[in-house]
């Protein structure tokens, strides 16, 4: 069972849909109890980064790391994936898990932000996450923060700057995009993670 974590960011009816549609089973949950118990985590988001913040309140952050030190599978979706990292600029004093190392931070000034719409993959690793899923593929995006690029990193885009669009370490997946939005790609993306 896949436990797809409510803690409030929104956005988790589609994922959930986008997960069922491959194949998955899953429970849309706000309880650390149906974390622990759970094969795969997703952790769906959009918003501000000062949302995260409900992690360390509710016990759901403390499920979530004994599920990563466990092994098992955790993807992070926008918000989600920046969780993952040190902290960002959005919300200074609210620290995230620290999973990938750097700072989110804001895409520059002169680029329209937030970024939203179709955006191109570049690979540079090989992911299990994004087995099957090609160099230059097209995924959607929606954001106005971003994570940096790091040893980690397994896909990047290009807005302004380069960044993270994807990272994976072990059984750690985060994704900038929302593979929930984002066609024939995102869906490959999702039965990868649903299969690792």
């Amino acid at each position: 069972m896949i436990a797809i974590v409510d803690y409030g960011a929104g956005n988790v009816t589609s994922v959930r849909r986008a997960v069922e549609y491959v194949g998955g089973k899953c429970v849309v949950t706000s309880d650390p109890a149906v974390v622990d118990s759970a094969d795969r985590i997703i952790v769906p988001g959009v918003g501000h980064f000062g949302a995260t913040a409900a992690f360390s309140k509710n016990g759901l952050g403390a499920a979530l790391e004994r599920q990563m030190r466990a092994g098992r599978p955790v993807l992070g979706i926008c918000l989600g994936m920046q969780w993952m990292f040190e902290s960002s600029e959005e919300a200074p004093g609210v620290f995230g898990l620290g999973t990938f190392r750097g700072r989110c931070q804001r895409l520059p000034v002169d680029v329209k932000s937030p970024h939203v719409g179709w955006n191109h993959l570049s690979i540079t690793g090989d992911a299990s996450l994004l087995k099957g899923v090609p160099s230059g593929a097209c995924v959607y995006f929606t954001h106005s923060f971003c994570a940096p690029l790091v040893e980690d990193t397994v896909a990047s885009c290009e807005y302004g700057v380069r960044f993270s669009a994807a990272v994976q370490r072990g059984n750690l997946f985060g994704v900038q995009f929302h593979p929930e939005k984002s066609g024939r790609a995102g869906l490959k993306v999702l039965e990868n993670f649903c299969s690792c």
